[in-house]
């Protein structure tokens, strides 16, 4: 990895939604907004199999990669985005998002929610890729699930869960992305709180969880993270930056 990215502590956002319709026929403006922020590099998830297609046709492996999931809460189609997976393995950095939802899912589908999610955990493992994990609702469920399964390569998307539960996580070496929406969460601040800098990254979640409710969020708003989580842990910026963009480096393994 070159020291260069080291040396200006550039940042990471280790997930956001680049196909989102808020992007559509914007996407290069959005990444330079962010790049001019600091933001080194973009992983977008593709939910579902078009989506997905989406995001692999934009990525282009200088600022911008590819993960691909499918949300917990539409299902239909799965096993097309696990068959795209494996064939698109050398493409992608991750797969996700992927995981549990129990606020917007219907209570019927749970067992459907986890019995899916279980078969995207043993893709990853099987293809050494880490597993981005939407928990909404669901952070304890779906945390004993990752770790009956032994999951390794973990990252909690924005965990809305208790926060001693993410750190019990934390001890097995999963990782914690943290929103903008930090600004305004007191749950996420907590989580901030518990977890040391060796388990936390940086996401945008974009356009989604921006500092503001109801705005439009953006990558560049990966700053805003970094700088909550200077904040409350009484710490430089710069070493919120290096170690946030050194953690997200080596889990997913990007020589930038």
């Amino acid at each position: 990895m070159a020291s260069s990215v080291y040396e200006t502590a550039l940042l990471v956002d280790v997930h956001c939604h680049l196909t989102a319709r808020e992007f559509e026929g914007r996407v290069s403006r959005v990444v330079g907004e962010a790049v001019e922020t600091g933001v080194a590099v973009i992983i977008t998830s593709g939910l579902g199999y078009q989506d997905a297609l989406r995001a692999l046709e934009i990525s282009d492996y200088t600022r911008i990669y590819p993960s691909i999931g499918i949300a917990p809460y539409e299902l239909e189609g799965y096993e097309d985005v696990l068959g795209l997976i494996e064939r698109e393995r050398s493409r992608i950095v991750a797969v996700g998002e992927v995981g549990l939802d129990y606020w917007r899912g219907n209570r019927d589908q749970r067992a459907l929610q986890q019995m899916v999610f279980e078969e995207f955990i043993d893709l990853a493992k099987s293809l050494d890729l880490p597993i981005i994990v939407h928990s909404r609702s669901a952070g304890r469920y779906a945390l004993e699930i990752l770790v009956r399964k032994r999951a390794e390569r973990v990252v909690m998307h924005a965990f809305d869960g208790n926060a001693s539960y993410a750190a019990r996580a934390a001890s097995r070496g999963y990782m914690f992305s943290i929103p903008p929406s930090i600004a305004r969460s007191r749950q996420k601040q907590k989580l901030v709180e518990k977890l040391p800098l060796e388990n936390l990254l940086l996401e945008s979640d974009a356009p989604v969880l921006a500092p503001s409710r109801d705005e439009v969020n953006h990558p560049r708003n990966v700053k805003v993270s970094a700088e909550w989580i200077s904040r409350i842990k009484g710490i430089s910026l710069e070493e919120v930056e290096d170690k946030t963009t050194r953690n997200a480096l080596e889990l997913f393994r990007l020589k930038v």
